[in-house]
Formats: C-alpha cells, structure tokens, sequence
C-alpha cells in the first residue's frame, strides 16, 4: 500500500517549511528510520525519516522549495502502485532532478517553450512583462516574485530559467503571504527564511535601495573560506542588529556571595539519587530565583510595544541554549510557578531538543525575559543584547575568589557576578539596579527563598 509523507507541521503557527536537501531519490529502497529529506524553519532545522519500509515511488518538490506544512512531500510504497490520489494539487507529478538533467532542460527551453504567454503585472518603471504557462505554473508553486525577473526568453518574455534564478537568489514569498504581497504596487525585502516575503513584511513599509558600492576583489590566491549565511544565522543577525539598533540599551554589573548556592547545588548533587532529584545546576537555581524575584519588578517582565508596554503576570524565562546551529533561546513558560526540581527538568529537555534540533517553533518565542550564561567559559563580565520586544535580558558570569573583611578578620569567599541589560525607553535606571540588588539577596539567602 503507497503511503505518502508529508511535511510535518512544527507548531502551531508554521505555515510552510523550506525542503534543504534530499537524502534520497525516486526508486531507492528505504527502511522504517531512514532519513528522507531535512527541512527549515525560520527558527529550526529538523530530518524527517521514513516510518515505513518500501520504495520512494514519487518525489513532488525540489530542494529549496517553501511547502505547505502537511503537503504530500513524496510516496512510498511498492512498485507499480498507483500515486495519483497522492499528488499535491491533483498536478502532474513533480521530480527532483539530477543538476544534469535540469542544466539539459534549461538548454532546450527557449525552444520547447510554447510561444503563447500573459501578460504580467508590470514592474514598478511601468514596463510591461510577459511570461510563459510553464515558467508562470514555476513562479506559482514556489512562490517567486516575477517583478524580480530579467526576461531571457523570445521576446523579452520570462521563461523557467528566469524563474529558477529568482528562486536561487531568494526573490520569494511565502504561500501564506502571496495573494496579498502580489497585489503590491512595489515588490518588499523579504526577511523569511531564504528571503521569503512573510505576512509580517506586508505591514513593513518598502525599504529604500541604497546604490552599490563598489568593493574592491580579494587577491586570487586569498587563503580564505567563504561560506553561505545559514537561514539560522540569518535570523540571528538580522534579531541581534534589531534589537542594538532599535533600543536604548544600558548594562549594570553587580556580584554577589555564590557561597550558599554552591554548598546547596552540591548537596542537591550528591543525594539526587535518593531523592529522586534531576541534575540542579547553578543555573537552574539561577532561572528559579529570578522567576520569583520579577514579578516584584514589572517593568523587566514585559514587552515594549512602540507606543505601549505589555506586562506579563507570569514569567515565560527564555535561556540561551548554544548549539551547532548557533544561538537558540527556549522559552521555559510559566517558570514562576514551577517547582526548582521541574525547572531543573524543563530546561534540559528544551536545551536537549534546541541541540538536535527538533525544537518546536512554539517553544522558541513567547519569552518575557532570558537569562544567558557565559559563567562556564570563564567569563567575568559582558552585555548581553536583549531579544526584541523584551525589556531586559540577565548575563550570568564565572565565580571568583574575592575577599572581604568582616568583624575585624579578613576572609575569602566565592563570588558571582551578574550583567543586567535593559532597554532604557520602557526601564530606569533606579529600577533595573532594584532588580539586581533584590536579585543578590534572594540568591544569598536562597534557602529562605525555597521556603516561601
């Protein structure tokens, strides 16, 4: 029996996920747990394997192409089976061809073409544009904005080829925001995944091109490795410059005796067994008390909304989580009415998945506030940047020895130190140090926190 696989929906409000690469192709025999194909996010990168055993009968998209979540991707089954009811769209079926045969097709276009065409909405000089059914049907599916186009076809018409290179040089939109982005008099940046127009874009004014500038070529034998943004990367930059540019920001620096929290993690360490306790990091014990501590101080527990501020009544902790993909940050929600054990618990099983990169998109926004740690790579102080429309973000730094005089003797004690960052339009400066020095307290008389 053929069974077709579909392009899993992660989170509720994805609308579509980019197909990066296929692991196999048309008449590979494949294995319940093979990988099929692996697809993005904006947020993700995730593999899809294959649930069952049989033959790939049918592959319906290329990679590079935005699909609609729970679009039929591909068929499996036996051969000679029947895949019609399976076909995205009730269409022709679609390969994903070798670069040879697509480099043989775009050779013969212009001459296989058929010579009728529409026209088009014309670009934004007033110069009108046509373009072929086949090239037309090409835009249509992956979304590419044919205003974008350089005609190479008979008579200045837009061909496949002219479609394709649209498609390689990100000029796309998604499915969710094409009927209105196409309506535009003036084509959008886009700031998706691959530099896909999103339904956000259309409420974003059309940015002004700036002129080229000319920047002069490297040396030929430049002992250099150049490598392409990963969509990941991109949002994290594009996210980063934001919040920098867009915000008034200000850091505070402050430490506090770590004694307590250290003697107490170590003691959570050695009977968790027992207990029946998860691993309790200092971070964790971290995440709790700051959990408890904000909802005393609104203004660091919200989101700035341009003309407003939106508090929140819980805290939704986001955690910066390092991968190899680059920064990620979770949202640990509700994190003021968690237990020290379930956040111990939580925020492992959000880093675990961020790391494998089967992290749900829900999961990764909704954030009121985040903590980054930077305390195991031997950090003493840095500023954190906050993740835009939040207030405020916490820089956790390395422990130190430090000394202190205290009824006429000098004496040695393990210090912490912390990095408030906030943005100064929605926070003072009076109120972000209240924070911090209620913050140090609770951290210094943690077993009274556990208390209440």
């Amino acid at each position: 029996m053929a069974i077709p696989v579909i392009m899993p929906r992660q989170g509720n409000t994805v609308e579509s996920c980019i197909l990066t690469e296929w692991f196999v192709k048309k008449g590979d025999r494949v294995k319940e747990g093979d990988l099929l194909f692996s697809y993005e996010t904006d947020k993700a990168a995730f593999e899809e394997e294959s649930k069952v055993n049989g033959t790939v009968l049918a592959i319906f998209f290329n990679e590079g192409e935005d699909i609609p979540v729970l679009t039929n991707v591909c068929v499996i089954g036996e051969e000679g089976e029947d895949i019609t009811p399976f076909i995205p769209g009730g269409s022709q079926e679609v390969k994903a061809e070798e670069p040879e045969k697509v480099q043989e097709q775009t050779a013969k276009e212009t001459v296989h073409e058929e010579i009728t065409s529409e026209v088009v909405k014309p670009k934004t000089d007033g110069e009108r544009m046509f373009i072929s059914p086949r090239a037309r049907n090409l835009a249509d599916k992956i979304g590419a904005d044919i205003r974008f186009a350089t005609p190479t076809g008979p008579d200045g018409r837009i061909i496949e080829r002219d479609v394709r290179k649209l498609q390689q040089e990100g000029h796309l939109v998604t499915s969710g925001a094409k009927e209105a982005y196409l309506d535009l008099d003036k084509p959008l940046q886009g700031t998706g995944v691959g530099g896909r127009v999103t339904t956000a874009d259309l409420n974003r004014p059309a940015e002004t091109t700036e002129p080229a500038v000319e920047v002069e070529k490297a040396p030929a034998a430049a002992e250099y490795e150049e490598v392409k943004l990963t969509n990941i990367r991109k949002v994290i930059a594009k996210a980063m410059h934001e919040s920098l540019s867009q915000m008034a920001q200000l850091t505070l620096n402050t430490s506090f005796d770590a004694t307590e929290i250290i003697g107490l993690r170590q003691k959570f360490k050695a009977n968790a067994e027992k207990m029946g306790l998860s691993n309790i990091t200092l971070n964790d014990i971290l995440i709790y008390a700051v959990s408890r501590v904000l909802p005393m101080h609104k203004d660091l527990n919200a989101h700035f909304m341009g003309d407003s501020i939106r508090y929140f009544k819980n805290v939704h902790m986001g955690v910066a989580v390092d991968t190899e993909r680059g920064l990620m940050v979770p949202t640990l929600f509700n994190a003021n009415l968690k237990s020290l054990n379930q956040i111990a618990m939580e925020t492992k099983e959000l880093a675990k998945a961020c790391q494998k990169g089967t992290i749900s998109p829900d999961n990764l926004k909704g954030g009121t506030f985040t903590i980054t740690n930077l305390g195991a790579l031997g950090i003493e102080s840095f500023t954190p940047v906050i993740n835009p429309p939040q207030t405020a973000i916490l820089g956790v730094n390395t422990t130190e020895q430090k000394f202190r005089e205290r009824n006429g003797v000098i004496e040695s004690y393990t210090s912490m130190s912390l990095s408030l960052t906030f943005d100064h339009r929605a926070v003072d400066g009076a109120p972000a140090a209240r924070f911090l020095k209620d913050l140090k307290e609770a951290l210094e008389n943690f077993t009274v926190l556990l208390a209440k």
